[in-house]
């Protein structure tokens, strides 16, 4: 530093002029030396924080993995998932950290982490034995991406979401069902299939509404029969039967009316079969608030 201070001295008495162009040199050196300092730093501090695995065994990294999954500790199992999988990635034990890291994602609601690594498990051990569960576990995550706060702990009306994500997840478990029918998740997924197509026929009902209180008879007409086609057998069909009837008297179309109201009349009259009766839909508790204030549903 004295050389430096010396040198510094003798090039300002000769030339004054590059007192500022030094004094920016010296500025960025100091600051190379505060970013080396903190680097240096937070290098050791991960390496000591790294020290209580340093010894650690694959199947120690998944059973404390494991016990932090199982008390709720999303974040810790994650970190332990992935040095287990970093440190030991041909272990078996790294093989089933890789599906329940994508669980430990999803309990931690981040979809989009949880996806990735359940799509990794699937393209690197399509013959696993739990694979089954892989599948399950992404139509899981894509039918539970769209919901909220409120929707999980207050009585909404599920129609009511983007059905987006509910079509993915519908999606994945058809593709569980037909790949593994014997699974032991298969018939958890049909039930879901289920309920996710009269959840998307509602929401159909639910844009046919829409458009009917707004005059638009035409676009709730095609809806309804868009219910009919994609969705049959399910508790939206009476409802679209009546839309269908009352927009086509709107539109003065009344042979179509008379056709929409006759195949209500025959499936879901008086004297209709009752084994053939699809119970007609029941406004849920949150629907019959919704209506109660007046707001969409």
């Amino acid at each position: 530093m004295r050389l430096f201070s010396t040198m510094i001295n003798a090039t300002l008495t000769k030339r004054p002029k590059l007192l500022p162009v030094l004094m920016l040199c010296m500025g960025l050196l100091l600051s190379s030396c505060t970013l080396m300092s903190l680097f240096d730093s937070s290098e050791a501090s991960s390496s000591a924080s790294d020290d209580e695995y340093t010894n650690w065994s694959a199947q120690q990294f998944y059973q404390e993995a494991k016990s932090e999954l199982m008390d709720g500790n999303y974040d810790k199992a994650v970190k332990l998932y992935e040095k287990l999988e970093a440190r030991y990635p041909f272990d078996r034990y790294s093989t089933q950290a890789q599906l329940e890291v994508a669980y430990a994602y999803y309990k931690k609601n981040e979809p989009d982490s949880a996806l990735a690594a359940v799509d990794r498990f699937i393209k690197l051990n399509p013959a696993h034995e739990k694979v089954d569960y892989a599948y399950y576990l992404r139509g899981l995550i894509n039918y539970n991406k769209g919901r909220t706060f409120v929707d999980r702990f207050l009585p909404t009306d599920s129609s009511q979401r983007d059905p987006g994500s509910a079509r993915e997840g519908m999606r994945d478990f058809n593709e569980l069902i037909a790949k593994f029918p014997n699974s032991k998740y298969s018939q958890d997924a049909k039930r879901r299939v289920n309920a996710m197509r009269n959840n998307l026929a509602m929401y159909e009902i639910n844009v046919a509404d829409f458009y009917m209180r707004r005059g638009g008879y035409i676009a709730a007409a095609k809806r309804s029969n868009g219910v009919l086609e994609k969705y049959p057998n399910t508790q939206a069909i009476p409802r679209a039967l009546k839309i269908m009837e009352e927009a086509y008297r709107k539109l003065e179309l009344d042979d179509l009316a008379n056709d929409a109201a006759r195949v209500y009349a025959l499936n879901y009259g008086e004297g209709a079969d009752p084994t053939t009766i699809a119970d007609e839909y029941q406004l849920t508790p949150a629907e019959k608030v919704w209506d109660f204030i007046g707001l969409d549903r």
